[in-house]
Order: C-alpha cells, then sequence, then structure tokens
C-alpha cells in the first residue's frame, strides 16, 4: 500500500506515529547528551579528587624523606622527597586547569598552593641545613610546630575542595539518575501513546475490513441478483426467439401453400389455354404461333419461378427426403449458382424436426453470407455426429474478419444463436483476418 493512501486513510494515527517518532528522537538524543556531560563533569570530579589526595600524600611523603633522611643521614632517603616533588607540581598544575575558571574553588586552589609551596621549602631548608652540618638547627626547625601547621592548614584546604567535588559527585549523580527516570518516564509514555495508536490503527482497520466484507457481500448479492435477471432475459429472448421462428415459419408455410395451391393454379391454367389456343390455331397465323411459344415459356418460367419461391419459403426436400439430400441440393444450387467448389462431408443425423430446420435454416443463412462478404474460393459443409452431439460446420477460405471485434451489424448471427440455443445447442464463430471462417454448431442428439 503506498505512504498517501496510508496518511488518507489514517489521519490521526499517521500524526501520532510522528510525534511519536519525533519525542522518542527528541528524548533519546536529550537524555544521550545530558548523561554523557553529567558523567564527563564526574570524570573531572573525580580526577580532581584524586590529584588533591596525591597533593597530600606527596607533602606526607616529603616530610617523611626529610625525617628519615635527618635521622640516618643517608641520601638514598631523599628520593621519596624529589618524587614528591614532581607530584605535587603535576597535580596542582591539574588542579589548576580544573578549578581555574572557578572562583571560590581556585581561592582555595591559591591556598593550597601556597600553603604547599611553604611547607615544601621547610622541608627544604631543614634539609639544606642538615646538609650544611647544622643539625641542631635542622631538629630545632623540625620541632618547631611550624610544619605542623602548615600541615593542618593543607588538611583543612584538601578537605573543604574534595568536599566540594564529593557535593559535585553527588549532584551529577542525582543528575544521571533524574536523566535515567525521565527518559524512563519519557519512552513509558511514547510506549503507550504507541500502543494507542495502534490501537486506533488496527480498530480502523477493523472498520475498514468489516465496510469491506459488507460491499463485497453486497456485490456478490447483486452479481447474483444479476445473474438471475440475466438468465431470466436470455430465457426469454429464448422463447422469443423460438415463438418468431415458429410463427416465421408457419408463415411461410402459409405462403407457400397459398403460393403452391392458387398461384400454381392459375399458371396451369394459363399454360393449358395456350396449349389449347396453339391447338386451334395450327399453321394459319404463324405471328400468333410465335407469340402463344414465347407466351408458354413465360408461364413454364413463372411456374419455375413459383416451384423455386415455395421451396425457399418452405423446404419440401427436408420433409420428402431428410436433412442430407436436402443440404445436398442446397449445396449444388449454391455452387451452380455463385461458380464456388462446395465439399460436403454429410452424415446421417438424428435430430427434430425443428432441429432439422434449425440446421437447414443456418446452413442457408451462412452460405448467403459467405457468397457476400467472404470472397471465398471454397466451401466446406460437414454434418456428422459425436459422443451424442450433432455437430454442423461452414468452412471457408475467404478473407475472414477479427472476431474479437462486435460486428457493425450482429443481428443475424445473434438470431442465428438464439435460435440454436432455443434447441439446446451452442454455436461457435472462429475466424481471423486472411484465414477463413468457421461456423460451428453443435445440437444434442434426439433419441
Amino acid at each position: 500500500m503506498q505512504a498517501p493512501k496510508v496518511i488518507q486513510r489514517s489521519p490521526v494515527v499517521f500524526a501520532l506515529a510522528l510525534l511519536a517518532t519525533v519525542a522518542m528522537l527528541f528524548i533519546s538524543e536529550g537524555s544521550y547528551w545530558q548523561a554523557v556531560r553529567t558523567l564527563d563533569d564526574l570524570g573531572e570530579a573525580a580526577a580532581a579528587r584524586l590529584n588533591i589526595q596525591r597533593l597530600v600524600l606527596g607533602v606526607l611523603d616529603a616530610e617523611t624523606s626529610q625525617r628519615g633522611y635527618l635521622l640516618t643521614n643517608r641520601r638514598e632517603y631523599l628520593e621519596p622527597y624529589r618524587q614528591a616533588l614532581v607530584t605535587v607540581e603535576e597535580s596542582i598544575h591539574t588542579l589548576e586547569r580544573k578549578f581555574g575558571s572557578t572562583e571560590l574553588a581556585n581561592a582555595s586552589l591559591v591556598s593550597l598552593k601556597d600553603l604547599t609551596a611553604t611547607r615544601l621549602s621547610l622541608i627544604a631548608e631543614a634539609i639544606r641545613l642538615h646538609d650544611e652540618g647544622k643539625q641542631a638547627a635542622a631538629l630545632e626547625l623540625v620541632l618547631s610546630g611550624l610544619g605542623k601547621e602548615k600541615m593542618d592548614a593543607i588538611r583543612a584546604v584538601s578537605d573543604t575542595l574534595l568536599a566540594s567535588e564529593t557535593a559535585n559527585m553527588s549532584q551529577g549523580r542525582d543528575s544521571v539518575y533524574q536523566t535515567l527516570l525521565l527518559s524512563r518516564i519519557g519512552v513509558t509514555a511514547l510506549s503507550a501513546l504507541v500502543l494507542l495508536g495502534l490501537y486506533l490503527y488496527m480498530r480502523h482497520g477493523t472498520t475498514v475490513e468489516a465496510l469491506q466484507q459488507e460491499l463485497k457481500r453486497q456485490a456478490e448479492a447483486e452479481r447474483a441478483r444479476l445473474e438471475v435477471e440475466v438468465k431470466l432475459r436470455t430465457a426469454q429472448l429464448t422463447e422469443l426467439t423460438q415463438h418468431l421462428q415458429t410463427a416465421r415459419e408457419d408463415e411461410r408455410h402459409r405462403l407457400a401453400r397459398n403460393l403452391h395451391d392458387e398461384l400454381g393454379a392459375l399458371l396451369t391454367s394459363a399454360k393449358l389455354d395456350a396449349a389449347r389456343i396453339k391447338s386451334r390455331l395450327g399453321a394459319t397465323a404463324p405471328e400468333a404461333q410465335e407469340r402463344l411459344a414465347h407466351l408458354v415459356v413465360t408461364l413454364n418460367s413463372s411456374i419455375a419461378l413459383g416451384r423455386s419461391i415455395i421451396e425457399d419459403l418452405r423446404p419440401s426436400t427436408l420433409a420428402n427426403l431428410g436433412l442430407v439430400a436436402a443440404l445436398e441440393i442446397l449445396a449444388r444450387e449454391f455452387a451452380e449458382l455463385s461458380g464456388l467448389k462446395v465439399h460436403c462431408a454429410l452424415a446421417p443425423v438424428a435430430l427434430s424436426a425443428n432441429a432439422e430446420l434449425v440446421v437447414y435454416r443456418l446452413v442457408q443463412e451462412a452460405i448467403t453470407n459467405l457468397s457476400k462478404y467472404a470472397q471465398a474460393s471454397q466451401v466446406w459443409l460437414r454434418l456428422d455426429m459425436r459422443d451424442g452431439q450433432v455437430e454442423v460446420s461452414v468452412r471457408d477460405d475467404g478473407v475472414g474478419f477479427d472476431a474479437t471485434q462486435a460486428p457493425s451489424s450482429a443481428f443475424g448471427l445473434l438470431g442465428m444463436r438464439f435460435r440454436v440455443e432455443a434447441e439446446h445447442g451452442s454455436l461457435s464463430v472462429v475466424s481471423s483476418p486472411g484465414q477463413g471462417t468457421t461456423v460451428q454448431v453443435t445440437l444434442p442428439q434426439s433419441a
């Protein structure tokens, strides 16, 4: 399904989904960067605490190294002192970078730096006095309590800075917890929103599906009704066609009978009168004899024309000789009149009188149509039985036509089809341009 159709069908669901996506992205990114900043601050606070502790430990190591040297007078005791100087210097530089932008912490750092420098200078002075051989002066400086005072001050300032960093770390942890809590609440709310959207979409889909099912049911009911209507109309048309065909054949029979009885009697009587007049005149009037001969020829032509019309109206050969003989005579006369070559393959079949008349009329109309339109040179006429069905086909080698296109006038073909269906048969027309045309009829065999 395309996205515009989804938006049109469910605009509210789409808006909720879009809002949930944007909100989820916003909460996720905001929580991430807030947590990153807080963790960075916590890392800096931990590093600051570590460097404060390193500074205090460095001063203590320097003091311990000084006392060991003064007591033992051994130079290797000064190695921790030298390492402590490096450690203290590095710690001070790191703390300056950390607290340089904070006024209160920077003041404490300056105080710590001064106290540390003073305490280290006292330690250095005691070592110098000892190296100059003034052990008493060095011992007096160590025992004077000045070093302890500075060390206590260093511890106090260090504790202040440590407490400040501890508070910062506690605040950072609280900030992380708050960020995680807000993220959790946001995700929960958005999940509920997504579930709500999913419920609305499913409800909408269920409604649409129910509507589609109802429309489908209505369409199927309408189609069933139309199928019944089509079957009823088709049956009525078939009955009407059969009635019209029966009425047409009855009318043809009446006309044929009238022509045979009345017109035939008149023409025969006129021919007999002409013969009597000719016999009485003898050879006395040659011109009258010639006129009488022409009259007799005209009367014979009229009698033949009447017989032809009567035969067309009601084929006596069909009733007297049967379907095969009637079709053979029809094919022979058509070949003589049209000049086409007609190939017949006719076998006796079992059909009712009405069905035989339908077959005869269909073949008659088929050869009449092909003589007008097909431009054929040969025609194949076939009649046989196969699997309890009577098959009749008329095939030509003419120009043919496109069977998929509806012809401009299809009433003749439609009438043939209804006449065949009235006898419970089927009709098919197969044709293509340049390939000729085949009209085939299948009828049930009569008992």
